[in-house]
């Protein structure tokens, strides 16, 4: 029987490897997604917004692997999926992982993304009640399974269930059969648009209730993007939604492109008569899933899963020929100094790539908030928001250093944004996924600019912000903070102008016009 000193020496290098684990889910994707965003690249057409989007993501999974630093700054909310033999100490187990959350969380690896719910009280250590979500199941294997994944809000917010029958937007009557199916995931894909930083992956839950639908969708995401489904039916349906959803031309950040959809993975269950769920989870191209073969007598990682196969080196991608030209050929190319006048921001017109020096001011829901009754901290006329809660260090001499900094979802800034934009004189906004008709008018009466940033490109914009010269509201948490940051060639693409024009409008109708393509059934 096992004393408790070597218990304790067992729990210890048990949590040495649940930190190893997070670091490495968080800092460097797995092999099957690296494969599949190659392929996205490679499909792309030369010269276009989307193809500069690819170009930027694969430079940041390389920053991200030479850095060992979060591909993306928003780490989401932790899931482990944990199978053990009978008898393993689950209590014990889940402490540990605790301890290694809290570690990696101080260490800059994960962003501290526990809040709570009535107060809206950051942990700062991502810990709190149902943070991280650890699921355990007992199996009869000598070996303890350990899966995390890393889904941050964005794609988490484009999660959608549906109750057939339904009547779907461009696609009609979705019915409780397998076409009916095919629609909703369909529709699935379409809803997301760029806010889920597409190119994305999608699980699918056929079946049960809502709550164990979307467990059943989520558990889909743990599939290797490179296996085959064995049930026939669910395969071919697979195959189906990935040559078809791609032709809805959403593409890359919703930039319009070739691919937007990366994998798909459907699982089914069993339901009862009155109800039939169809629950989509979706995940955005940083796909951050890894999981370990962990040894129950030694807590030490015998086996990395999801790295089976060919690597991909994205250093020697970046070197090829036809990515020297990484501006697109679709607009201009131009520079700004911050603080921008109105006249400079009329100026700039839809499909324009720009580059930023000068100082920016992140900006995200609790600031929005705080805005629209109180005074700014700092004098923004003329100034740029930033979308985006950073992953940040202080060292010992008290200075802050970005370690992830890349953009938040926009569309949650939306009944706020046009007001604050002409309450303080802001003239430009960054984030990504674009915004809604109240900020576009506002854009228009305004002069303002909404500049779509690069999703999930943390350490391509970490590396274009030189220096931190300030922090304001540091008690909202340090995501929902404003940080004073001075950058440097700072690349984003202006997707809403002040003239009325919105490139997230325009491809959202076209796609809504190719949905409507595969109305008509399919499977019988």
């Amino acid at each position: 029987m096992m004393d408790k000193g070597e218990g304790a020496l067992i729990m210890e290098k048990f949590q040495e490897s649940m930190y190893q684990l997070i670091v490495e889910t968080s800092t460097k994707l797995p092999k099957d997604v690296r494969r599949a965003i190659a392929r996205a690249k490679a499909r792309e057409n030369a010269g276009t917004r989307a193809a500069m989007a690819l170009t930027t993501i694969a430079g940041n999974i390389q920053m991200a692997d030479e850095n060992v630093s979060p591909i993306c700054q928003d780490t989401g909310l932790p899931t482990f999926k944990i199978k053990v033999p009978v008898g393993v100490n689950q209590i014990k187990m889940k402490e540990a992982i605790r301890r290694a959350i809290a570690q990696a969380t101080k260490d800059g690896k994960l962003r501290p993304n526990s809040v709570d719910s009535l107060t809206g009280e950051n942990s700062g250590d991502n810990l709190g009640d149902g943070v991280p979500v650890i699921k355990f199941e007992q199996w009869e294997n000598d070996y303890i399974d350990v899966r995390l994944i890393l889904k941050g809000g964005g794609c988490e917010n484009k999660n959608i269930q549906y109750s057939l029958p339904c009547e779907l937007e461009g696609l009609g009557r979705a019915g409780r059969d397998l076409d009916g199916i095919r629609k909703c995931i369909l529709h699935a894909v379409y809803q997301a648009q760029g806010q889920g930083c597409s190119a994305g992956f999608i699980g699918v839950g056929i079946g049960g209730d809502r709550s164990a639908g979307y467990e059943l969708a989520k558990e889909q995401l743990f599939r290797s993007v490179d296996d085959v489904n064995p049930n026939e039916e669910l395969r071919q349906l697979e195959d189906y939604i990935m040559e078809n959803a791609n032709k809805l031309g959403i593409g890359t950040m919703g930039f319009g492109g070739e691919t937007t959809l990366l994998g798909c993975k459907i699982g089914v269950m069993h339901r009862i008569p009155a109800s039939f769920f169809v629950s989509v989870a979706y995940n955005c191209w940083a796909f951050r899933r890894l999981g370990v073969k962990i040894d129950p007598e030694t807590g030490e990682i015998q086996e990395w899963f999801y790295q089976e196969g060919e690597d991909v080196d994205f250093a020697k991608e970046l070197e090829k020929a036809e990515e020297k030209q990484s501006i697109p050929t679709e607009g201009r190319e131009i520079v700004l100094e911050a603080p921008l006048t109105e006249e400079q921001v009329r100026q700039l017109k839809v499909g324009d790539v720009v580059r930023i020096n000068g100082t920016m001011y992140t900006g995200r829901d609790a600031i929005h908030k705080h805005l629209m009754d109180h005074d700014a901290p700092v004098d923004l006329n003329g100034q740029i928001i930033y979308h985006c809660g950073p992953v940040m260090l202080k060292d010992e001499n008290g200075k802050w250093h970005v370690k992830a900094a890349g953009p938040t979802t926009s569309i949650r800034e939306e009944p706020y944004q046009g007001d604050i934009m002409k309450k303080f004189g802001i003239r430009a906004v960054i984030g990504k996924g674009g915004m809604g008709a109240k900020t576009l008018a506002a854009l228009k009466e305004h002069g303002g600019v909404y500049l779509n940033a690069i999703g999930g490109a943390a350490q391509y914009y970490a590396d274009c912000i030189k220096s931190v010269e300030g922090v304001d509201f540091l008690e909202f948490g340090i995501p929902e903070a404003m940080w004073h940051l001075r950058v440097e060639n700072f690349t984003a693409v202006v997707t809403m102008d002040s003239h009325g024009n919105s490139l997230h409008e325009d491809v959202e109708k076209s796609s809504l016009e190719k949905l409507a393509q595969f109305k008509e059934p399919v499977f019988k």
